[in-house]
């Protein structure tokens, strides 16, 4: 069940109500309400795959139990590690078998050597490294005594299977999430408003922007080779709006959807197209897996701590790691390691930190060496998301060569031109700049539109809300899925 689909439109009016009014208050009633809307919501992707979702949240939910009751430290560890073996097991053979059974076997082609390892042909089950990084922070959180375990099965049921978040996150902790399912909760309107602007400025993000910045993206990644180098650039920049309008929806629809349960996820957006270097864009990109890795991965491998040679292994390792969680082809893991080669720097010469704030925070306009900055941090992006898109590594390569040939003759601005004037007209990169625009007046918010237009005349404000949903309705044509879904 799509968050942009007609389904959910239906189904989430339905929870809704029910939660508020069906139950009276009760909160034991709410949160069974919560676990069967949310398997429900899972069951409709593939009900086949709600049995993994149950045995991983019921190994979590019993080895946490264990660890925090067992006396001897070496009991905790065997405890945690059966959860840990059993979870990254599960994600292996779903998501990276066929990978290193091909991997292998290529290399040992290299030496002469053949090999046909079986492969397996199943489906990749969805969000399955969102609720698997779920219950593991909750173990790890458990061992290193930040929490206590939940004893109520429906209770943690909920902090793992939220539907909100269950499919593509944010990934949240139990320090965070669990304290809310356990509070009573009463109905707050302005927060239910507030979730309803997010969610709305969610669903323009992914059905306006992202899905047709998809259409020319894939038109020019899937046709690179007929491609002069300006316009696989403009390609590049398609795939980038797409990625981050899709994503960065997803979770402006996840985290307005919470709210009108009266629940606050955790922000997994910041407006990372405005950072001034790329330790910035990593603070304000997918927040909670780059926090997930730093807490439950850098900081236990040394963190900083270890001197610079430690800094420089233990950044490698989290960014490889990164791009390898996102799937399992070469080019997540080199995507993965140029963004470690481009964090370098900042780590060597400990300017890391030096972009804490927001970008011109109180002024209409960054100064030049903002704009220099903020262009320099998204160009580099760019050519990483050239991997993150191609097919393979030699398409990614290729690609990148093509650019470099491709700016060097005339008629290849003639061709980009021409690609603009008969593709898209100036409707599709008006609306961009538009939302580009919504997106940095709005910069200082937790989502663009928190506050936009909030002291304006309210007809003028509620015209804008309308606006926003006829663009809805008019790019609202086949249902898209959400890119992170694959991961």
């Amino acid at each position: 069940m799509l968050f942009n689909s007609l389904n959910f439109a239906i189904f989430l009016p339905i929870v809704f109500i029910l939660y508020w009014f069906a139950t009276k208050g009760n909160l034991r009633l709410q949160n069974i309400l919560l676990l069967v809307a949310s398997y429900f919501f899972y069951a409709c992707w593939d009900w086949r795959f709600l049995f993994l979702l149950i045995f991983s949240t019921l190994l979590d939910y019993f080895t946490g139990i264990k660890i925090h009751e067992a006396v001897s430290r070496k009991n905790k560890i065997i405890w945690l590690w059966l959860s840990i073996g059993i979870n990254l097991g599960f994600l292996g053979v779903f998501k990276y078998y066929n990978f290193f059974a091909d991997s292998f076997a290529h290399a040992l082609s290299l030496l002469g050597l053949q090999a046909n390892f079986v492969t397996l042909q199943v489906i990749l089950p969805v969000g399955i490294s969102f609720y698997t990084f779920h219950g593991l922070s909750y173990v790890l959180d458990i061992y290193y005594k930040r929490i206590k375990p939940e004893r109520n099965f429906i209770d943690y049921s909920v902090f793992v299977s939220f539907f909100p978040l269950l499919v593509a996150g944010p990934i949240e902790r139990a320090t965070h999430l669990l304290p809310q399912i356990l509070k009573k909760r009463e109905f707050d309107y302005a927060k239910a408003v507030d979730g309803l602007r997010q969610i709305l400025w969610g669903l323009f993000k992914k059905m306006v922007i992202a899905d047709s910045c998809a259409e020319y993206a894939n038109t020019i990644f899937n046709n690179s080779a007929a491609y002069s180098g300006t316009t696989l650039v403009l390609g590049a920049l398609f795939f980038a709006f797409q990625i981050y309008c899709d994503f960065s929806g997803y979770s402006d629809i996840a985290l307005g959807t919470a709210r009108l349960f009266g629940i606050d996820l955790l922000r997994n957006f910041a407006f990372p197209y405005f950072s001034r270097d790329i330790a910035e864009f990593w603070r304000r990109w997918h927040i909670s897996l780059s926090s997930w890795f730093r807490d439950y991965l850098y900081i236990p491998l040394g963190g900083s701590k270890g001197g610079m040679w430690m800094k420089i292994r233990n950044t490698f390792i989290i960014f490889i790691v990164s791009g390898f969680w996102h799937g399992a082809n070469w080019t997540f893991i080199i995507w993965g390691l140029l963004n470690a080669i481009y964090i370098m720097p900042s780590i060597i010469f400990k300017t890391n930190r030096n972009n804490l704030d927001i970008v011109a925070k109180g002024k209409y306009l960054p100064t030049l060496k903002e704009i220099f900055s903020m262009a320099f941090t998204f160009g580099l992006t760019l050519i990483a998301w050239i991997f993150f898109r191609a097919k393979d590594v030699q398409h990614a390569f290729s690609y990148i060569k093509s650019i470099g040939k491709g700016l060097l003759y005339k008629s290849s601005y003639y061709e980009t031109i021409n690609f603009l004037h008969l593709k898209l007209g100036y409707f599709l990169p008006s609306l961009m700049v538009l939302f580009i625009l919504i997106e940095w007046i709005g910069r200082e918010q937790q989502y663009a539109i928190a506050n936009f237009g909030l002291k304006w005349y309210k007809p003028l404000r509620w015209a804008f809300y309308y606006t926003i949903v006829l663009f809805i309705f008019l790019f609202a044509g086949k249902e898209q899925q959400f890119i992170y879904f694959q991961f």
